[in-house]
């Protein structure tokens, strides 16, 4: 644990002297020192961090809920709704034309279709964080897609487990998307109507018993929200949104913020335990391939998510190249691939593919002025919307 926190700080702290962002070199020291690359092993199993691996994603999704409060889904409900909806027709069909054109099967096309068409939860917060954008007009909407991706993604993998695992039951798929849905819309109700209950319950001077509280809370409604086929840290994320909202939010974002940088480093270390860069040779150019209708894609849900919110053409671009990082929610495709018997070039593809797009992302986001000069709008509104989407 000690080393895989060192060697992430040391190569982060590298990166950083020539700009290159933390993520993808948090990555890079777990491929450097895990079971796959030749020379120093700090772990030889990358499950051995599978447990502090969630909770970097919970404490993630968690803090992001902190910060996306309530008023906003009141006031842009159909705003986020479009613009999330669009988002996913557009990667998700995309992903989905691309698996049939590689010719690996059915099944196989279904699983492509997610991990083409699923932004990642946890390295576009990350992004936004590093890139002090939280408090930006776009970052609403960005927030908006994932929320919106995040209730496809329950109901998704409700109804992919059935063909995954062969069974032939329509109603075992109805079933557990319902139960799904039905956790979900309850969280929700919680989230709406329970503020006042939930901060008298949370409320306390002492913060040593704020944050055994916060965050007890939030790991325990991921695992149950996991049993109900629900994604963990969409879970957590419905906590922070419950206490973002209560007198307590503030101190409660002050004091998760160490947690999710520690945590969130060791998510993205145990990301690259997992990678084996002798695999990645053999599936290079469909990877590539799927990169360049990644980037396509989210080009065009940028402008029209941008169109949706009256944006120019600098919030346009911001919003393309942040949710362009496909993460967690791919690895967990992946898992689910290896175990169903699928083709066995899916595990190094979507590895490849992440891993990629991990890199490019934060890069990509960092240098999103290049990129608005091209949408449509002109440089004639660049100097309004650079205005409107300046870093708080």
């Amino acid at each position: 644990m000690g080393g895989a926190f060192l060697a992430a700080a040391v190569l982060a702290r590298l990166g950083g002297r020539i700009g290159l962002p933390t993520i993808p070199l948090f990555i890079l020291a777990g491929i450097l020192l895990g079971p796959h690359t030749p020379g120093v092993v700090l772990v030889e199993d990358p499950h051995e961090l599978e447990m502090l691996s969630a909770l970097g994603l919970v404490l993630l999704l968690f803090y992001l809920g902190l910060e996306f409060h309530l008023d906003d889904l009141k006031k842009g409900g159909r705003k986020m709704a479009l613009a999330g909806g669009t988002y996913l027709a557009l990667n998700v069909g995309a992903g989905l034309g691309f698996g049939f054109a590689l010719g690996w099967g059915t099944s196989e096309a279904l699983v492509l279709a997610g991990v083409l068409g699923i932004s990642s939860s946890a390295i576009v917060t990350k992004v936004l964080v590093d890139l002090g954008r939280i408090g930006n007009p776009e970052t609403r909407p960005i927030l908006g897609i994932i929320v919106v991706e995040d209730v496809f993604l329950a109901l998704y993998l409700a109804a992919l487990q059935p063909i995954l695992s062969g069974a032939d039951s329509l109603a075992a798929a109805v079933v557990d998307g319902g139960k799904a849905f039905g956790f979900l819309l309850l969280l929700a109700v919680v989230a709406r109507f329970g503020t006042r209950v939930v901060g008298r319950l949370f409320h306390t001077k002492d913060d040593e018993l704020l944050v055994i509280s916060f965050l007890g809370a939030a790991v325990f409604v991921a695992g149950v929200s996991e049993w109900f086929g629900v994604a963990d840290a969409i879970g957590a994320f419905m906590v922070g949104l419950m206490l973002g909202s209560t007198a307590s939010g503030e101190r409660i974002l002050k004091l998760v913020h160490p947690l999710r940088d520690a945590f969130g480093a060791i998510f993205f270390f145990a990301f690259g335990l997992s990678i084996d860069p002798g695999d990645l040779p053999s599936v290079v150019w469909p990877v590539l391939a799927a990169v360049a209708v990644t980037v396509a894609m989210n080009v065009f849900a940028g402008i029209a998510a941008a169109r949706v919110y009256g944006f120019g053409p600098q919030a346009t671009a911001n919003i393309s190249t942040t949710l362009l990082a496909r993460g967690e929610f791919a690895l967990i495709l992946a898992t689910m691939a290896a175990g169903a018997g699928l083709d066995e070039r899916l595990s190094p593809f979507i590895a490849g593919y992440v891993l990629l797009l991990a890199v490019l992302s934060p890069l990509a986001a960092g240098r999103s002025h290049r990129l608005a000069r091209i949408p449509p709008g002109g440089r004639g509104r660049e100097r309004d919307t650079d205005r409107e989407a300046a870093p708080v």
